[in-house]
């Protein structure tokens, strides 16, 4: 069965505080097959089968930009240890390959491993994280509120501002791209995770 292995490493983590434990609570009710741990230093892994996770993880992680991201498809030995840094097999190598890799990569992003669905994959994710890149604080703002369910009228309300404006900081924001590209990001991991089904 393919799996996702995620490894996380934070950039400039010489000159910055430690950012992993905060990142890891952003995370904490992402559902995954093996938790957020600290594997060594200043980097992270997680294991995970679900494919609706995947966008959940990496939403925080480009959002935030100071991040290495490698996320590695392959088999893994079963069963699963308890602790994710105990864990083998081909996902992890990959996953190790991937975050080595996107230290010199657009996004600070790669995706490695031998199924033919990983590069489409990787290019979606580029794509997503071109859109985020170009929302400001307000834009992000809005964005937050449509994703509680606000209508624009809504989220309008909440910030003290009209509805058109809520619109013209959503079109600016490319929140309709932001989520066509989440729920690609989704798809093109059901069809790598769900391989071994069909």
């Amino acid at each position: 069965m393919t799996v996702a292995v995620l490894t996380v490493d934070q950039r400039r983590s010489r000159t910055e505080p430690d950012r992993v434990p905060q990142m890891i609570d952003r995370m904490a009710g992402v559902p995954l097959d093996r938790p957020l741990q600290r594997t060594v230093g200043d980097e992270f892994q997680a294991v995970l089968t679900d494919p609706a996770s995947l966008p959940l993880v990496l939403e925080p992680l480009l959002r935030d930009g100071g991040w290495h991201v490698g996320l590695g498809f392959g088999e893994v030995e079963r069963p699963l240890p308890d602790s994710t840094r105990a864990g083998r097999g081909p996902a992890f190598v990959a996953a190790r390959e991937a975050v080595t890799a996107a230290k010199n990569s657009p996004w600070h992003l790669r995706l490695a491993g031998d199924r033919p669905g990983v590069r489409p994959l990787e290019s979606a994710i580029w794509l997503w994280a071109a859109v985020l890149a170009r929302r400001t604080k307000n834009g992000w703002e809005v964005a937050d509120l449509v994703d509680e369910g606000l209508t624009y009228e809504e989220a309008g309300r909440r910030l003290g501002i009209s509805q058109s404006a809520v619109s013209q900081r959503a079109q600016a924001a490319g929140i309709v791209e932001g989520r066509r590209a989440r729920e690609l990001v989704g798809y093109l991991a059901g069809q790598l995770l769900d391989e071994a089904d069909r």
